[in-house]
């Protein structure tokens, strides 16, 4: 596809919507360059968790979801876009380079995907099962379109085993002095521009009414208010053929997808990441896939479980920390 200049304009409101994919403790380890005809996305080792996240790979798993939220964004503008993965063999934080044609039309799916990056938020709140959500379970070819990425949905009775993995990830965390500092950290009520804000988070005893979640500080945490005892949601696994550092960026931009579908569709997510962070856990969640497929990151879907209003929006980086406007080239 022949690149065609897009106006900066429309590339940086088309960012703005970028950065607000998810990622691990609200770290946005992402750094664009605008050099008109394209737009390059790298990884940032600044920003790296390396308590929770030692080898970089969810990092790379919100680069990835960053990625798809641009070209979503993108696409409900009109533009369409060409994704050209690691473009410089020497240079490995240089993720994509993106290029844009004019698409022509844009559907109201598009518009709809796009419309639901600002909607879309972690519920850590218990949650009712989701209603029919099969297609929530396709994106990984449509995104993709190279066979590395899977969705799958662990049966019910996947769940105490699950359910158990992370108790005890959660107990072999309790002593890891690193990862609990990063932890409070990025809770404290001091950060502005990163980490997750208390009014995203969950009280103690509705901390223990989600049998998969990670443990946060619940101190001073406002109460929401859920009807739900239990959670029902449904749990999607996103897991990739090999452990390519390509591999592992497609399944962040199929993770988008997920989120943003379920969005459209009227249910709630909560990324989960804790359970395959260290090996053991990892373990648990292949051999419950049994497809021979590495475990990236999981999904908790269902149904709002309270008609409170949604947490304030998790804030993001200035776009001038996070952007650079480039002279072209080319």
């Amino acid at each position: 596809m022949p690149a065609t200049p897009v106006p900066t304009d429309v590339v940086v409101d088309a960012l703005r919507l970028a950065c607000r994919a998810p990622s691990l403790h609200n770290s946005q380890p992402w750094r664009w360059v605008v050099a008109s005809p394209r737009v390059q996305l790298f990884a940032d080792p600044t920003r790296l968790l390396r308590g929770a996240d030692s080898s970089g790979r969810e990092a790379l798993i919100s680069c990835g979801a960053a990625l798809h939220h641009f070209r979503v964004a993108m696409a409900a503008g009109g533009w369409a876009t060409t994704v050209e993965r690691f473009p410089d063999t020497q240079n490995r934080l240089h993720l994509a380079d993106i290029i844009f044609a004019p698409a022509g039309s844009v559907s109201p799916e598009e518009t709809a995907r796009a419309d639901a990056i600002l909607l879309r938020h972690s519920e850590r709140l218990p949650l009712a099962a989701p209603h029919d959500w099969g297609g929530l379970t396709d994106p990984a070819e449509t995104v993709t379109g190279t066979g590395v990425v899977r969705v799958d949905h662990l049966l019910d009775d996947d769940r105490p085993t699950l359910a158990e993995a992370s108790r005890l990830t959660e107990l072999l965390r309790s002593g890891d002095a690193i990862y609990q500092r990063e932890l409070a950290l990025t809770t404290g009520d001091f950060m502005s521009h990163e980490g997750i804000p208390r009014a995203a988070l969950v009280s103690e005893r509705q901390r223990r009414q989600v049998d998969v979640g990670r443990t946060f500080p619940a101190d001073s945490v406002p109460r929401r208010h859920g009807h739900l005892v239990d959670d029902h949601s449904a749990i999607l696994v996103l897991s990739t053929v090999d452990e390519s550092h390509d591999s592992v960026l497609r399944c962040g931009e199929v993770l988008s997808a997920v989120l943003l579908d379920a969005t459209t569709a009227g249910m709630a997510t909560c990324t989960v990441s804790h359970v395959i962070e260290l090996p053991p856990g990892r373990e648990v969640v292949a051999a419950l896939l049994g497809t021979g497929t590495f475990p990236q990151v999981l999904v908790r879907v269902g149904r709002p479980s309270t008609l409170d209003p949604p947490p304030p929006a998790t804030p993001r980086r200035p776009l001038d920390e996070v952007v650079e406007l480039r002279r072209s080239t080319a």
